[in-house]
């Protein structure tokens, strides 16, 4: 699933295509994504300009003057910027073509994402309950200590939930975790402010550094063939179940949490 970097990597890739272009043209081939496109979607942006692309969480926000579209990539999903020919594939749901001539294009093969409009995207019923953005400055230790006390649920999970932080995904979490030395399993309840001073520059030191790979790694928003860059390369824990700790040598161990693969140290993280 693209997680926030994945996302924030697309919006900074698609941004400087599509702002400031007028949409001339919008074609919907399947409206059936996880909520149905609205009817009205190519009346109501044909003939408007895309003011900015933002983003809140993992959504996308396309902004225009008379309202916004609010854009999730699901579990697999992508957007394109196609500059040529290019015929769309069996799952290329959503094409926005532009006065400059290139597409926007949106691909879904398991249909999860989603194209909502609204006029007021942050108290839209999606996002107006989501926690602050990890990198911003409302995230911090104190946050969590004050959030986590009396709570029983391992650590891992509150540190997953969106009404928390937005955009710790699973990859993310395992590896935050890592870095700060805590055990995934540990109830949030029982974890110091200090830990949690270190976790938060933890999630965000990942979280920057992943943005940051995803951009240097990428081959191409334009045309078809381009893939966003993960972090692949640089996880320390995550996908590495038995291998040696980069950090001590030890064995990781691999268990599952929540039907998700949790990969952490016995001895790095208690």
């Amino acid at each position: 699933m693209p997680e926030l970097p994945e996302v924030e990597t697309t919006r900074q890739g698609i941004a400087p295509h599509c702002e400031g272009r007028t949409v001339t043209r919008v074609t919907v081939r399947n409206p059936k994504l996880r909520w149905p496109v609205p009817d009205d979607l190519a009346a109501r942006l044909e003939g408007q300009t895309i003011r900015a692309v933002d983003r809140r969480a993992k959504y996308m926000f396309l902004v225009f003057d008379r309202g916004t579209v609010i854009v999730h990539l699901g579990m697999s999903g992508s957007l394109r910027v196609i500059t040529d020919n290019t015929p769309p594939l069996t799952h290329d749901h959503i094409d926005l073509v532009l006065d400059s001539g290139i597409t926007l294009r949106f691909n879904d093969p398991r249909r999860f994402g989603c194209w909502l409009w609204t006029d007021a995207p942050l108290t839209h019923p999606l996002i107006a309950h989501l926690g602050p953005e990890p990198l911003s400055g409302d995230f911090n230790g104190p946050l969590l200590f004050r959030l986590s006390r009396g709570k029983q649920t391992p650590v891992k999970s509150f540190l997953m939930d969106n009404r928390v932080v937005v955009g710790v995904g699973n990859i993310y979490a395992n590896e935050a975790l890592f870095k700060a030395g805590i055990h995934p399993r540990r109830k949030a309840g029982r974890i110091s402010l200090d830990r949690y001073h270190r976790l938060a520059e933890a999630v965000r030191e990942t979280l920057s550094a992943a943005i940051l790979m995803g951009g240097t790694t990428l081959r191409d928003f334009v045309n078809s063939d381009g893939k966003p860059g993960y972090f692949a390369q640089s996880l320390l824990v995550y996908g590495r179940g038995g291998e040696s700790c980069k950090h001590c040598g030890s064995p990781l161990k691999e268990i599952r949490m929540n039907n998700r693969s949790t990969v952490y140290c016995p001895k790095c993280q208690r």
